[in-house]
């Protein structure tokens, strides 16, 4: 694995990590509005990197293969969001906004739960970085590396609101600001260890490139659906999280076009 990946994938993970030290800035509990916005942001970011970072590279793959451009697309994309209901289904979290927990009842601590709900946001976006830095690698031609580091960049810029959103509840919950920035900084440890099984798998069967540009895509979606739009959306103040959505959006489009 050569520099350049190496760096890409831990660049997400820099962003969790910056994020998560601002609870040694801000005060105990982050103003309602600006989570809204910042939920929003990241949901809007997690969109159009799911369709210009890995649905719309998956189709030209799929094609330039010689395939239904839409196969290939379609299955992994369902198959990204089964996967994500599994693991939401399976494991014991707390969503920011809710008093009770999700998944198999287990006997944890608050403080580990809410870090578990982040820690299934991560996952596929670090499947999704090292998705496209495994096309890199195999020398694919619809991904170059310049789209790879912006889709990278481009989750490290919504991973740090994400830091800070995970960061100041667990201040809040009575832990030391050291505690809480560890456990933040903890829940991105998932993106570079999901990024480089990913390209180990990538590396291992090459064919399923273009499916798991789409299982990735869908495993994001899954989180934007089933999480950040519901949390950005409860309460007051919704609007807020619907323009976060758009700056989010147009932001790592722009991310993705410029630099791809």
């Amino acid at each position: 694995m050569n520099v350049n990946v190496m760096i890409g994938i831990l660049i997400p993970f820099v962003g969790t990590a910056l994020g998560a030290a601002m609870v040694f800035f801000m005060k105990k509990e982050m103003n309602p509005r600006v989570q809204k916005a910042l939920l929003g942001f990241a949901a809007g970011v997690m969109t159009a990197a799911s369709v210009w970072s890995l649905l719309i590279p998956s189709i030209e793959m799929a094609e330039s293969q010689g395939k239904t451009g839409w196969i290939a697309p379609a299955i992994g994309f369902l198959l990204g969001m089964g996967f994500l209901l599994l693991l939401d289904t399976l494991t014991p979290h707390l969503h920011l906004t809710e008093d009770e927990p999700e998944g198999m009842k287990a006997n944890l601590k608050k403080t580990t739960m809410l870090v578990l709900a982040v820690t299934l946001h991560n996952i596929p976006e670090g499947m999704a970085v090292g998705v496209t830095f495994a096309g890199v690698l195999t020398g694919n031609m619809t991904i170059s590396l310049a789209g790879a580091f912006a889709l990278s960049i481009g989750i490290a810029i919504q991973n740090f609101p994400e830091g800070a959103i995970i960061s100041m509840p667990l201040r809040s919950e009575g832990l030391t600001k050291k505690k809480a920035f560890l456990y933040g900084a903890a829940s991105g440890i998932v993106e570079p260890a999901a990024s480089i099984i990913t390209i180990w798998l990538t590396g291992l069967v090459l064919p399923v490139l273009s499916y798991l540009l789409a299982f990735a895509a869908g495993a994001m979606i899954y989180v934007v659906v089933e999480e950040l739009i519901p949390e950005s959306q409860s309460g007051k103040h919704t609007n807020i999280g619907t323009i976060g959505v758009a700056v989010g959006f147009v932001l790592m489009m722009i991310l993705d076009v410029a630099l791809g």
